[in-house]
């Protein structure tokens, strides 16, 4: 099975990912040793302590310090972890001032004046029923804290009271590069900034974090892969998704260049496929009437495979995202995931009409999040203290099912001992 999966990935190039990843679910193999063995080098206490390691920058919002703290960090660990291949994208931030201070824009939410990013309020069609309640149920208030002193720890008010300044950006990334497929590439991303006077440790540490143990086990000195992957740590993703259309925009014309001719060497490889990763831990449920959410995560808790209907490879991306869910049914413990066509307002957004890009998430992003399921999200309660096992457990399964989708899609052996 591992050879006839091989073969058919050899013919990405001549027939394109979507059927390749068509017939690769056809000869899907629900017991790859390899696969096997590299899922089992996902540990629940790693992960929850590479995710508490970026809880020491704070929220980590773009143009501060803590933020280029955070970002010299993940590049530290990822080069301890054997993911050597670094690099990072510069790009400038600086955004024209929003004319009448930035507020009242859109249904009369509230705008933070410095990025325009939500302060609080209802959104969508909500509260037409007694309560709060609509034909499409109860919806829990959202937006974003940019109140310090709701801030109750006074180390962390501290720690987050530097402001954001617009100016120069860098964002992080490091390669396993592919043994005999070096010149093709699977990108697998997070956004590591964050905002709302908390630690940013679901929004977005917990990814943040998957992408990191995801690089840690695919670097191991006894993995190799056929094709390359790409660990990408996003910046600026509250301010509109910045760092991955910088990204896009400087290197999609550099794809599959050899440089310096005949080395060998693609400095980016040719894109096969965008994953991203946001918001990984929380799915307690609907909002109640009085938009209080469980403080326990719901047994039908799943990991949510999205792909956008919209985008001008959604094919190629619904045919990605099946895989992932295979992936999930053969090697992850705890948690099934689902499958649904809105992918939106996540950093796999720039790509998906360059790649089949999806994004893995706790709830669906549109529906789920913008109705209030998560009431940490942007809050001073986005803190790692929050979460529970149940909800770390959530994050590692998405990052088994990841994991398992790309060493098979990639040709991940491991060295026989």
């Amino acid at each position: 099975m591992r050879t006839s999966l091989t073969f058919i990935l050899g013919m990405t190039t001549a027939m394109g990912l979507g059927a390749s990843v068509l017939q690769a679910q056809q000869a899907h193999d629900p017991d790859n040793a390899d696969v096997r063995t590299l899922v089992s080098r996902l540990s629940l206490d790693q992960y929850k302590a590479t995710l508490k390691g970026l809880t020491q920058f704070g929220d980590r919002r773009q143009g501060t310090q803590r933020n280029r703290d955070a970002i010299d960090w993940i590049e530290q660990q990822l080069v301890a972890v054997g993911c050597t291949a670094t690099g990072r994208i510069g790009y400038v931030f600086d955004p024209p001032p929003r004319q009448g201070g930035g507020r009242r824009r859109g249904g009369g939410r509230d705008l933070n004046p410095s990025d325009g990013t939500p302060t609080g309020g209802r959104i969508g069609r909500n509260g037409s029923g007694p309560g709060g309640s609509s034909i499409f149920g109860y919806r829990g208030r959202t937006g974003v804290n940019t109140d310090p002193m709701a801030q109750p720890d006074e180390r962390l008010r501290e720690l987050n009271m530097e402001p954001a300044t617009n100016g120069p950006r860098q964002e992080v990334y490091c390669t396993k590069v592919g043994t005999t497929r070096p010149d093709e590439m699977y990108i697998i991303g997070a956004h590591m900034d964050g905002h709302g006077w908390g630690e940013a440790a679901n929004d977005d540490g917990s990814g943040t974090a998957l992408v990191m143990e995801l690089a840690r086990v695919f670097s191991a000195p006894d993995v190799e892969t056929e094709r390359s992957i790409r660990f990408v740590l996003w910046n600026n993703e509250e301010t509109g998704l910045n760092g991955a259309r910088a990204y896009v925009e400087q290197r999609v014309d550099l794809q599959g260049q050899e440089d310096p001719p005949g080395s060998g060497r693609y400095p980016e490889p040719r894109w096969l496929g965008m994953i991203q990763h946001d918001m990984m831990m929380f799915d307690h449920g609907a909002p109640r009437a009085d938009g209080t959410v469980s403080r326990d995560q719901r047994p039908e808790a799943d990991v949510n495979v999205e792909y956008q209907s919209t985008a001008d490879l959604a094919d190629e991306a619904r045919e990605l995202a099946f895989f992932f869910k295979a992936a999930n049914d053969a090697y992850a413990t705890d948690y099934p995931a689902t499958v649904g066509p809105h992918m939106t307002n996540t950093d796999s957004t720039p790509f998906m009409s360059l790649v089949p890009s999806i994004s893995l998430r706790e709830n669906e992003r549109g529906a789920h999040v913008g109705a209030g399921w998560d009431p940490h999200w942007h809050q001073v309660t986005d803190v790692y203290a929050t979460f529970s096992d149940d909800d770390f457990r959530l994050g590692l399964n998405a990052g088994q099912t990841t994991l398992a989708a790309i060493a098979q899609l990639t040709g991940a052996t491991v060295a026989a001992r």
